[in-house]
């Protein structure tokens, strides 16, 4: 419970549902996400990140802030340490913590002119569930959510999920509270960051914190300052063409309200004649406040967060940005690093989950946006540091963007943090092309970190292999396991190879795996122009 004391004047704040008199939700959203008024700054306060029953990350420095009035002095206590400071001329105040061992519960306690006292904390690790829909997914959601959410008994795993808020201003708190992890509070957090929390509880025994602030469908860019974009001449035209959707806003929304009617009336005839109705035009503040406009979720979303002491962050994104793919590959590690140097935590670990298999399989080899995208993703492991990805073109559904089995994912994301981030030896990294070899009309692929050595699922020849030659004309390919790294690949129809693809399709029939069972990275060994390269916006 947080606790606000003023002289003999005592607030308690549970944290509970409240009635609000004669201000609508949103008005007071909005007044707490701007930060504190003049006023208010007369009492300490903190952001929402910091609260009764936060995690705070074990082992390292951490920085606690907020605001008091200008020149205020602060004090944080907690577990035998004490921090001073003074606010500046804006109010703004922050001290950094001594690194601290897993543990707790303690008390933090913030005095100025007031005291603020924030109860039941630990330290533990903590880690960021970022990204769009699949990350934003629901243990409720999720397959055997039933039994999932009877089995949430760790109250040591807090939880805390930031609203989606899509603004160009940098906002300075969010609303929001961490909650033990029970089954009355777990239904609607992200289901592969509590899986992915639950493991590293499990194994490690420390107390976990996971701060979830994913957004269904969001782009890339919006997760990026735009100035970040803006400095780049490769993201011109995708910011000119923001900016003529700006230009023209005014207009658009003074036009929507007569396009909504006109509307209406012709889905009202439309279903009078059993007749298809037709697309409902798009509310223009649907796409300034949305999950596109780049630096839109930076802002509303991401900034709060920043400089809360952290392990890492995982993250599934990628759906949106499928048909810029080519785009991704500097656009994706572009976001990485600007969160790291901003962050200030140095190459702090970033693991994601490469897309999964989705919509129809295809009988023969076809080009596939989508597998441009998981290249692009792949092509991250080599362009930064401390990054990890979790390959998972085995747990996808064609029908659905939406796969369930999110433990499958969660599992994959928890081996490259305990293998990387805590020194316990276990199999984390799927197989990857290394390297072609022709020989005649043959080609023999070898991979690194096989493992064991690689193997197949449910039929003995390797599934999921296309060849092609000079022409780039692909054709289904036969396979064999040559080795512990390599597999031999051919076809008849191709008399002189010049490159082989593998599981590169929307939605892949494949089975290769390492023997410690995680699927092989798709690749292609061609730099042949792909379908999405000259997509820009």
């Amino acid at each position: 419970m947080k606790r606000i004391e003023n002289g003999d004047r005592l607030m308690r704040i549970s944290g509970q549902p409240c009635r609000v008199v004669r201000w609508s939700l949103a008005a007071v959203w909005l007044l707490l996400a701007a930060g504190p008024s003049p006023r208010a700054r007369a009492d300490v306060t903190l952001p929402a990140l910091f609260g009764p029953h936060m995690v705070l990350q074990r082992d390292q420095k951490d920085r606690v802030w907020g605001w008091a009035e200008p020149g205020e002095e602060v004090t944080v206590q907690i577990n035998g340490q004490s921090k001073e400071t003074k606010a500046g001329p804006d109010g703004a105040w922050n001290v950094m913590l001594d690194p601290m061992p897993a543990g707790g519960p303690h008390t933090m306690t913030v005095r100025g002119k007031n005291t603020v006292q924030l109860d039941d904390v630990l330290i533990g690790e903590v880690w960021i569930c970022s990204g769009q829909s699949n990350m934003q997914w629901s243990v409720a959601q999720s397959k055997d959510a039933d039994l999932e959410i009877l089995a949430a008994k760790y109250p040591r795993i807090r939880l805390i999920s930031v609203p989606n808020v899509g603004t160009q201003e940098p906002q300075k708190t969010f609303r929001g509270q961490w909650r033990a992890c029970l089954p009355e509070t777990v239904r609607g957090f992200s289901a592969v960051g509590y899986f992915f929390g639950r493991e590293l509880h499990q194994i490690l025994e420390v107390p976990i914190g996971l701060i979830n602030d994913a957004w269904g469908g969001s782009a890339c860019e919006a997760w990026i300052r735009r100035d970040l974009l803006a400095a780049d001449s490769k993201y011109a035209p995708l910011l000119r063409h923001w900016e003529e959707i700006e230009k023209n806003y005014p207009q658009a929304k003074a036009e929507y309200p007569a396009k909504r009617a006109a509307w209406r009336e012709a889905a009202a005839r439309a279903r009078a004649e059993g007749k298809r109705p037709p697309q409902q035009p798009q509310n223009p503040d649907d796409l300034m406040t949305g999950n596109f406009r780049p630096g839109n979720i930076y802002n509303g979303v991401l900034k709060p967060t920043i400089g809360y002491g952290i392990r890492g962050v995982i993250w599934y994104q990628g759906e949106s940005n499928a048909g810029r793919a080519y785009q991704y590959r500097d656009l994706f590690p572009l976001m990485i690093q600007s969160w790291r140097e901003e962050w200030g935590q140095g190459d702090f670990p970033f693991y994601w989950v490469q897309l999964a298999d989705f919509l129809a399989e295809t009988p023969e080899p076809k080009e596939s946006a989508w597998a441009e995208l998981r290249e692009a993703q792949t092509m991250t492991l080599s362009r930064l540091p401390h990054t990890g990805q979790a390959v998972i073109i085995d747990i996808g559904e064609g029908k659905d963007i939406h796969p369930k089995d999110k433990q499958g994912v969660a599992r994959r994301l928890a081996r490259w943090a305990l293998a990387h981030d805590y020194g316990i030896k276990v199999a984390h990294q799927s197989p990857t092309y290394k390297a072609m070899t022709r020989q005649g009309n043959k080609v023999v692929v070898t991979f690194e970190h096989v493992g064991r050595g690689l193997n197949t699922f449910d039929v003995a020849e390797p599934i999921g292999f296309a060849i092609a030659g000079n022409d780039r004309k692909f054709v289904r390919a036969k396979a064999r396991i040559a080795g512990k790294d390599s597999v031999e690949v051919w076809s008849d129809q191709v008399a002189e190879p010049a490159a082989v693809r593998y599981a590169w399709a929307d939605n892949p029939v494949c089975n290769l795996y390492s023997g410690e069972g995680l699927p092989a990275t798709p690749f292609r060994t061609d730099d042949w122009p792909g379908v999405t390269i000259h997509n820009e916006h």
